[in-house]
């Protein structure tokens, strides 16, 4: 099945006998270049155990190869998958989310919910239940829950408790705001009132479209909760776990604060803020005392130095310093 439903998604399979208006919850799932262990994430949203009708939208962003969708595409086709397969032909993060919450959108139109997991991640059999329930219990417009790191290279376990791999919070509940769409449900009603495109384009290939978009969506009042029992397993493999890989993850990180902080002080992300340079430079100055509180406190040496690394990338984002890590996806 081919069919062109914007200028930059195409249809590439549906499930047969798809009832669109039936479906409440949508879990949308963007891949590139991982197609077995995408069948994997696939295979734990199939064994969901909810009475709540769902369906699948796979997002491959890899419009050449097609490498995910060439694996998935015969498994929708059949029926084992129930859903659809789009590929979204622009390139990068944000626009893979984009065309894949806007086709939610469309084709589900009594979707009250969309889940979002990655290609590497895999969810508990609970994990639909878990997340709506508590956006039910909370009335919350969007609920996260944990990425538990399950590490390819064995004996790196040290790294679990390193702050790029440890959640924000750890008691389910409402919470001031969330920063990842890696295990994240989002109402329906985010998708109708925030313009598009939901995520802002500047986030591309350096990641935090989802945190500046949950930032814009509290400033209209949005609200936020937390499951601590619905967590989902991503795979890390051994490159994310050396030296050159977290500083960079948490360099950019910090980037992506300050960018955020601008967003929030109304501008467009772009541009010089002192109020948020000085921010940046007293964070930066406090960051060797937190270095130093970390180590006390038992953290390894590069878990102590993250605070040092996220105040050095906010300072340096004022001078062009962005870190877009998804523009060379082998090394991410």
């Amino acid at each position: 099945m081919k069919q062109r439903l914007a200028d930059n998604i195409s249809v590439v399979a549906r499930s047969p006998g798809l009832d669109a208006n039936s479906i409440e919850v949508v879990i949308t799932t963007p891949t590139f270049r991982r197609p077995d262990h995408l069948l994997k994430t696939l295979e734990s949203l199939r064994a969901q155990e909810t009475a709540r009708p769902y369906a699948l939208v796979v997002m491959e962003n890899e419009a050449k190869a097609r490498e995910g969708a060439k694996a998935a595409a015969p498994l929708f086709e059949s029926g084992h998958f129930h859903g659809f397969l789009i590929v979204a032909h622009d390139r990068g993060n944000c626009n893979a989310y984009n065309a894949g919450w806007l086709t939610a959108l469309v084709a589900f139109p009594a979707m009250r919910h969309l889940l979002v997991i990655d290609d590497d991640e895999i969810a508990g059999p609970d994990w639909i239940e878990r997340m709506v329930s508590t956006a039910e219990a909370y009335d919350a417009a969007f609920v996260g829950g944990p990425q538990r790191p399950v590490f390819e290279d064995g004996g790196v376990e040290k790294w679990r408790n390193h702050p790029v791999f440890r959640a924000h919070y750890d008691t389910t509940g409402p919470v001031p705001i969330l920063y990842s769409s890696g295990n994240l449900l989002v109402s329906r009603r985010v998708l109708e009132v925030m313009p598009q495109p939901f995520m802002d384009l500047r986030f591309n290939f350096m990641g935090g479209g989802d945190s500046d978009l949950m930032h814009r969506a509290r400033k209209k009042g949005f609200t936020f909760a937390w499951c601590e029992e619905a967590p989902v397993f991503e795979t890390i493999p051994g490159r994310r776990v050396s030296w050159n890989w977290i500083q960079a993850r948490a360099m950019r990180n910090g980037v992506i604060s300050a960018l955020v902080h601008k967003r929030d002080r109304g501008g467009d992300g772009g541009g010089f803020d002192p109020i948020v340079f000085a921010k940046s430079l007293a964070l930066l100055g406090l960051s060797p005392l937190r270095f130093v509180g970390g180590l006390t406190k038992g953290e390894t040496f590069l878990g102590a130095l993250n605070p040092v690394l996220v105040a050095l990338g906010r300072v340096l984002s004022e001078f062009g310093y962005a870190n877009e890590q998804y523009r060379a996806p082998e090394k991410n």
